[in-house]
Formats: C-alpha cells, sequence, structure tokens
C-alpha cells in the first residue's frame, strides 16, 4: 500500500534514493567537497548542476536548515496524530487488510513511524520552502540526499508539490503524481551526478541492479526489510518506475519538464503508449451507488500497481500477476460495517472482456489460497456488464452476512 497520509508524510523517507544514488556514485569519480559552511560547499556544487539536469532556474534560492533527529522525529510523530492524518492511516489499514495485502496483527502507525525513524536523513519540506538536513548525517550521504531534494525544491518553485500531495480519496492518482517527482528527482540526481546522457553507462546492469542493492541492504535498512511486501514495493515504485517514465518523457518530449503534464493513473507508469500514444488512454472513474443499509467507513482506490501486487501476494507469479493486472482501467474499495464485523466491496472495470475474465480468474484462485471459510470470511466475486464496460466485483463479508451490494451497484463516470 501507499505508505502516505493527507500530508504525505512518507515524503520525509529518502533511503531509495540514497541507495540509488550510492550505486551511481560507485561508477564515478566525484572529487570530495570542499570544506565550509554547514553544506554550504555542497549546495553550492549541486545546484547548477541540477539546474542543467532539470532544465529550469531556481526562481530563489534553496532554504537549507539543520535539524537533530529527535527535532526531525517529533515533527513527523506530530504528523502522524493529525486526526485527518489518523483516520486515513485506519481507513487504508483496515482496508488492505480485508484484501489479505497486510497482516490482520500489523500496527501500521507503529511501523510507518519505525520506517520513518529508520530511514530520515533529509527532506524537502513544501509548506515550509525549507529542505531539512539531519544533523550528523555523514558527508556522503548528506551530498547524495542534497542533491535529490534539491530537485524537489526546483519542482516545488514550478509546481505546487503540496496541493497534489493532499489529494485524497484517490490513491491511483497520487502514486501517479509521486512516481513522476520522485522519478525526476531520481533521474535528475543521476544526470547530475553522472553528466546528461551518462545514465547507462553509470549503471551498467540497469534498474535491477539497483532493485537488488536496494534489498540486499537489510542490515541498513531492517525495518524496510521486514515490512510486508506491499509496503516494500510502494515504496520502491516511486523512484524506480518513476524514473523509468522520467527517462521515457525525456527522450519522446524533449526540452519539455514531465511535471506539467502529469499521468493520470499508475497504469500509465507502467505502460507508457496509454500515456505517450496517439490517444490517451484514461481511468474509468468507479463509485457505488448509495444502499440501504450500506454507510461506508472509507473509500479508495487501488490502481493497476496495486492491484498486480493484490494477486502477487497470494499467487507468488510475477509474470501471472503482471499480465492479470494490465487491462486494469479503473477501480473502487469501500469498507463498511456489519453486524459481525467489517466488510469491503471492490469493483474495477477492465479495458476488454478477455482482460476482465482473465482477472476474474485469478481472484478466484487468491480467494481459494487465502481460505474464507477458514477465516470466518464468506468472499463472492462476480463479472458482469455496466455501461457496456466488462466490471468484477468483489465482496468480502463475514460468515453469514449476505452480501448487500451487488453489479447493479456499480456505477462508472467518465475518465478522470
Amino acid at each position: 500500500m501507499t505508505l502516505r497520509t493527507s500530508n504525505n508524510v512518507a515524503r520525509f523517507a529518502r533511503p531509495l534514493a540514497l541507495f540509488i544514488g550510492a550505486v551511481a556514485a560507485s561508477s564515478c569519480r566525484q572529487p570530495p567537497a570542499s570544506a565550509g559552511g554547514p553544506y554550504g560547499d555542497i549546495v553550492a556544487k549541486a545546484v547548477p548542476a541540477v539546474e542543467k539536469a532539470v532544465g529550469l532556474r531556481f526562481k530563489t534560492p534553496p532554504r537549507i536548515e539543520v535539524r537533530t533527529k529527535e527535532q526531525v522525529r517529533a515533527y513527523v510523530l506530530k504528523q502522524l496524530t493529525d486526526s485527518s492524518n489518523v483516520r486515513e492511516i485506519a481507513g487504508q489499514s483496515a482496508a488492505y487488510k480485508l484484501l489479505g495485502m497486510i497482516p490482520d496483527t500489523l500496527d501500521l502507525p507503529k511501523l510507518m513511524t519505525r520506517l520513518l525513524e529508520e530511514q530520515i536523513v533529509g527532506f524537502y519540506d513544501p509548506e515550509t520552502k525549507v529542505l531539512y538536513i539531519v544533523k550528523d548525517t555523514p558527508k556522503d550521504a548528506t551530498q547524495l540526499v542534497v542533491t535529490h531534494e534539491l530537485v524537489h525544491a526546483l519542482q516545488d518553485q514550478y509546481v505546487n508539490l503540496d496541493s497534489i500531495q493532499k489529494i485524497t480519496n484517490d490513491n491511483d492518482r497520487q502514486s501517479a503524481a509521486q512516481a513522476v517527482f520522485e522519478g525526476e528527482a531520481v533521474y535528475e540526481q543521476l544526470q547530475a551526478m553522472l553528466g546528461p546522457g551518462n545514465i547507462a553507462v553509470g549503471l551498467p546492469a540497469g534498474w535491477d541492479r539497483v532493485r537488488q542493492t536496494i534489498r540486499n541492504n537489510e542490515s541498513a535498512m531492517p525495518v524496510y526489510a521486514s515490512a510486508p511486501m506491499v509496503i516494500q514495493e510502494t515504496l520502491i515504485f516511486p523512484y524506480l518506475s518513476g524514473a523509468e517514465f522520467v527517462k521515457t518523457f525525456r527522450e519522446r518530449e524533449p526540452g519539455r519538464v514531465p511535471f506539467n503534464d502529469l499521468p493520470a493513473s499508475t497504469a500509465q507508469i507502467l505502460h507508457p503508449n496509454e500515456f505517450f500514444g496517439a490517444k490517451r488512454v484514461a481511468p474509468t472513474a468507479v463509485s457505488f451507488a448509495p444502499v440501504a443499509g450500506v454507510t461506508p467507513t472509507y473509500e479508495n482506490n487501488l490502481g493497476e500497481f496495486e492491484t498486480r501486487l493484490f494477486l502477487y501476494q497470494q499467487l507468488n507469479n510475477v509474470d501471472d500477476a503482471a499480465r492479470a493486472a494490465s487491462g486494469w482501467n479503473g477501480d473502487r474499495y469501500m469498507t463498511f460495517a456489519t453486524p459481525r464485523g467489517r466488510a469491503i466491496a471492490w469493483a474495477s472495470v477492465w479495458l476488454s472482456a478477455a482482460q476482465s475474465a482473465d482477472f476474474y480468474t485469478l481472484a478466484q484462485r487468491v480467494d481459494t489460497a487465502r481460505g474464507s471459510a477458514q477465516r470466518g470470511r464468506s468472499v463472492r466475486i462476480s463479472t458482469g456488464e455496466v455501461d457496456g464496460r466488462s466490471v468484477v466485483l468483489l465482496v468480502d463479508t463475514p460468515t453469514g452476512v449476505a452480501s448487500p451490494i451487488t453489479i447493479r451497484d456499480v456505477k462508472l463516470g467518465v475518465s478522470r
């Protein structure tokens, strides 16, 4: 799941940028920064390199301040305990537990706190317009995080990052936007370090090497290494898949910046032709009609990427999961209370009847793998047409509770 709240607390976690930068740094010879004030020498070198890589100039000089790890931790914990963030985290946690994507026993707020404590090195905050560096961070790590976060500071001077981070109830769209911003920061970070056009030279093994490097650093990130697969993957996604998207954008749209025309879904990140093709494949808005006796407790969507993770979680076959999720064109889930406990309804719309049938078949295999009856649950997976489009509906309720939602209650809107 995407570790994000309405204030995008996850923006403070940048370990992947550090590891990506470290892989690149190992492939180039960069002279050490000269001595000077607190990070002034690093910034002086990084700013022109970042401006050249991105193709934009800073409108105002970036501000950098130093905070102790305790100060940063206190600030992050304050964000996590904000009432709107508490509701968002609770809603996400309940939904992903019902879908079998995180364990029932997982304390998500506690895990997020531990992840942030492990990963905090530095971050750019679009609310204060300040790049914060944790005191006593090793200089090599500081160089990497400053370069990465300067890209975010530059982005924020041309687009309102804070407003995009506060998108609510559209996890997929926000994940796609995050992939562009983090992907550009990774891509331009490498451009600044290696020089334009040298990324392929600097990373001869490509992103697979970077991904494996991240996974191999369990000793450096034990909390991350022990996190559920869906959390690991959604943390990696914006950095690696985002960087691939930005690389493609730079090749197909030279002279333009990617954040002026953001993709609307993770499907457009995963399948460039859905974004760059002659006719852009936009996601369809999915919703539920009001149903008597059903009061939604939380609503959101997964998107293609997390639908893929839903399948992979139980089937452990990456090819099947990627294939069956590739026809995704929109989804919506809704949690609601029943007299016997929580329930969830999840509707998805597909590009073709064949792709809908493929997902339907694998969703049934997921249910078999999870063993609904043994869990005290009743899962009903149905398929049908809504407005001429192929739809799959999964409803998971406690055993003995009839499903109050049917395909007839699924509504499709215009492309979002």
